[in-house]
């Protein structure tokens, strides 16, 4: 059975940084993109980063320039660098994998204080 495990999430001031990290088991067939969601409360789920089996990054307009996402194909794990954190980006986090089919996490809570 494949299973993503997310780290990192907690609770941080204004302005500050957080590292989440998605490390996956299993077996999983032609792993495709890895990416990161996000969730707020009433919200939507929406994407926040993803990367490309290439290394090709795609960010959501309200975190370029502050978030950097990466990946280790061969430990399959994907990271999410967040600097800058703003009260707005408060939500839980999900790592995703897409193969023959989507993979999610348990998600991870991110709580950014004013």
């Amino acid at each position: 059975q494949v299973q993503l495990v997310e780290s990192g999430g907690g609770l941080v001031q204004a302005g500050g940084s957080l590292r989440l990290s998605c490390a996956a088991s299993g077996s999983i067939f032609r792993i495709n993109a890895m990416g990161w969601y996000r969730q707020a409360p009433g919200k939507q789920r929406e994407l926040v980063a993803v990367i490309s089996s290439g290394g090709r990054t795609t960010y959501a307009d309200s975190v370029k320039g502050r978030f950097t996402i990466s990946r280790d194909n061969a430990k399959i794990t994907a990271d999410l660098q967040m600097n800058s954190l703003r009260p707005e980006d408060t939500a839980v986090y999900y790592c995703n994998i897409k193969g023959v089919r989507d993979y999610w996490g348990q998600g991870t809570q991110v709580t950014v204080s004013s």
